[in-house]
């Protein structure tokens, strides 16, 4: 009831206040008889866009990491027979590191060596049988020649003796010769025709013979054939013994330097995909270094990466915090494209030369990019841009009034920001409180000496 009573009571000490300043009389007017104006000139800071070079550069924490760290492990199980570098060393591509002790790797490529020989004899004994066999071809076809040649000789003596056995049955019957010489033309007719028969039944053989030996001659061809797979065979299992016997040397797979050394003298390694390996080397290649950096995401679409032409890329400004007096300057050389998801940043890399050895992997650095650099543009302060919903403009001084000058921005670096279009140069622009001016309305333009 009594918060009631206290609103109603500050309502009525409103509205008799109210009541109060409408009754009050309007001002007095001017000296010279003149009404006085309702409200006195808005005062406001005025001047011309500047022309200059806006560059917008991005600086951020990076990250020093060796161009190429590989972990060595064994592909074999067996002893560690030499070790041939340690921590800090510098190597050379394919120097040898590391040797393994692991003898039935060298039993085992003994044993395939002479599984080769052994397919190498195969190979002779089967071209030696095809050879044989093909001579063998041959003297049966030699002797389907001569069979057919015979034939010829068999065919002439039996039409002969056909024919002089039916001349003498003729004389026998009138009695011109006697019935013994019919009885002899009879006997060799009959001999010349089983001669026949013996020519044609052994051209038969030899051709059966001729059949015989060319189907040799093929199976020769096809034993020489497998026994040609079974020395291929036998060579690649020799080269994979041979493959194997190389995995016993750890080589380095490019110039760089040891890193870590995780094995020594008489250590039993394990193969790589056991649960139990470990690296037993790590080497890095320093001569070239990767400087990582994140770019937050409202830049990431300035940023250039060079790619496959170097030259493309964006500056940069490389300072390790080791090297507090050295500035290694070169261009941004590849970038992720998209952003992690983590922390909404783009990932750029940065390649540096670095010969001498002076950046060191897995130290910080502070990386500066130049993303962007517009020469020769008009700019203004962002205190003299109005935004009105998709709108953009600024106040523009016209015979000492307001006029709304739509414009459209550029590139903004800090409080300035480029005007790509809309205004001339020339202009008197309201470079502060813009927003508060309205169409139209009366100013005064600050002098510097008023300020």
């Amino acid at each position: 009831m009594k918060t009631n009573k206290r609103l109603l009571a500050l309502t009525i000490i409103g509205l008799l206040v109210t009541i109060i300043g409408c009754e009050q009389t309007a001002p007095p007017d001017a000296a010279d008889g003149s009404p006085r104006s309702s409200a006195a000139l808005d005062r406001v800071s005025a001047g011309p866009p500047v022309r200059k070079t806006l560059t917008l550069t991005t600086q951020q924490p990076g990250r020093i990491e060796a161009f190429d760290e590989v972990p060595l492990y064994s592909k074999l199980a067996g002893y560690v027979a030499e070790v041939r570098v340690d921590m800090g060393d510098r190597v050379k591509k394919d120097e040898l590191l590391v040797r393994l002790f692991a003898p039935e790797y060298h039993d085992e490529l003994e044993q395939k060596r002479g599984l080769l020989a052994q397919a190498e004899a195969e190979v002779q004994q089967s071209e030696a049988a095809l050879i044989a066999m093909e001579a063998t071809a041959s003297s049966a076809k030699a002797m389907v020649l001569q069979a057919e040649a015979s034939i010829g000789r068999a065919e002439g003596e039996y039409a002969r003796s056909n024919s002089e056995h039916q001349r003498l049955q003729q004389l026998v019957k009138t009695g011109s010769v006697t019935a013994k010489l019919g009885d002899e033309a009879l006997n060799q007719f009959r001999a010349a025709e089983s001669a026949q028969k013996e020519t044609l039944a052994n051209i038969e053989s030899v051709k059966a013979q001729q059949r015989e030996a060319e189907a040799n001659i093929n199976k020769a061809m096809a034993d020489v054939t497998a026994s040609k797979a079974r020395v291929r065979v036998a060579q690649a299992n020799v080269t994979q013994a041979e493959t194997m016997i190389a995995y016993t040397e750890i080589r380095a797979p490019f110039d760089g330097v040891v890193t870590k050394r995780g094995v020594v003298k008489g250590n039993y390694v394990h193969p790589a995909d056991s649960s139990n390996s470990h690296p037993l080397l790590i080497v890095a290649s320093t001569d070239k270094v990767r400087v990582f950096v994140d770019i937050p995401e409202m830049e990431a679409p300035l940023l250039d990466a060079g790619f496959d032409d170097p030259s493309a890329g964006d500056k940069a400004v490389v300072r390790a915090q080791s090297l507090v007096d050295q500035v290694f300057e070169a261009r941004v050389t590849r970038s992720s494209w998209s952003l992690d998801e983590q922390n909404r940043s783009l990932t750029a890399e940065i390649d540096l030369v670095n010969t001498n050895g002076e950046l060191r992997p897995g130290s910080f650095a502070t990386v500066s990019i130049l993303l962007e650099q517009r020469d020769d543009v008009l700019t203004l302060p962002i205190s003299a841009v109005v935004r009105d919903g998709e709108k953009t403009f600024c106040c523009v001084v016209v015979a000492g009034q307001i006029e709304q000058r739509p414009i459209q921005l550029g590139l903004r670096v800090k409080d300035e920001v480029e005007i790509v279009s809309g205004l001339e140069g020339t202009e008197a622009v309201v470079l502060t409180r813009a927003a508060s001016l309205q169409p139209g309305q009366r100013v005064e333009i600050i002098e510097k000496g008023d300020e």
